[in-house]
């Protein structure tokens, strides 16, 4: 049997690799990125609780005032409060977890004039 034309240019092996190729990049471009921040907005969302501040799908920012079932109660000013869908929160804006980040004047400005 002749294997040259099959794995030769026009074969049908290297058009099955062709194609997978195409599709594992497809998958790792495409698919597996968007995966990844579905999973990290539905973590954002399960985690929701008084007192956050968000930012919705349509540019609203609020902070959480009530977490309901399929709904927030967010207020937008002062005893302004408005109904949500959870799933329309699209960032939390007060991480609570991340340290904080010190400027560098303010760095600069603890240490005693004294000692450099």
């Amino acid at each position: 049997m002749d294997w040259s034309n099959w794995v030769s240019a026009e074969g049908p092996l290297s058009m099955i690799f062709l194609v997978t190729a195409m599709m594992a990049v497809l998958y790792f471009v495409l698919i597996r990125p968007q995966s990844k921040q579905r999973q990290q907005h539905q973590q954002l969302i399960e985690s929701l609780k008084k007192g956050d501040e968000v930012v919705l799908s349509c540019g609203i920012a609020g902070r959480v005032y009530a977490v309901q079932d399929r709904f927030v109660l967010l207020e937008i000013a002062e005893r302004v409060r408005i109904r949500a869908v959870r799933e329309a929160i699209q960032v939390r804006t007060n991480n609570n977890n991340a340290p904080a980040v010190q400027s560098k004047t303010a760095k600069q400005q603890a240490v005693p004039k004294g000692k450099s």
